[in-house]
């Protein structure tokens, strides 16, 4: 299960840290990532952290201002959003991959609830 929480208002230019709270297994050994979706617009994928150490994904929109973090020893994924734009306004799903060992957050995946994101101008 993932729970995802930190959403919220924030202005052009601020930042916000959304969490992502996993039980009933071992973060440490899945692929960790989010997903967003704009009203209108299609899911996209924001990031992903691999099982191998080094592995993440950024899509190009979010490249240089978030960071996707994780702590294993509280179960929990992090996304460092910083210098938000209006068009980063979505909601924001927390997903991890089924299959132990993989370094991509595709196919088969667990979902969270969303998150509401909302950066005003």
């Amino acid at each position: 299960q993932l729970q995802a929480s930190g959403g919220g208002l924030v202005q052009a230019g601020g930042s916000l840290r959304l969490s992502c709270e996993v039980s009933g297994f071992t973060l440490d050994y899945y692929p960790i990532g989010w997903f967003r979706q704009a009203p209108g617009k299609e899911r996209e994928r924001v990031s992903c952290m691999g099982y191998s150490v080094g592995t993440t994904y950024y899509a190009d929109s979010v490249k240089g201002r978030f960071t996707i973090l994780k702590d294993n020893a509280k179960n929990t994924a992090y996304l460092q959003m910083s210098s938000l734009k209006p068009e980063d306004t979505a909601i924001y799903y927390c997903v991890a991959g089924r299959r132990p060992g993989r370094d991509d957050c595709s196919g088969d995946l667990h979902w969270g609830q969303g998150t509401q994101v909302t950066v005003s101008s």
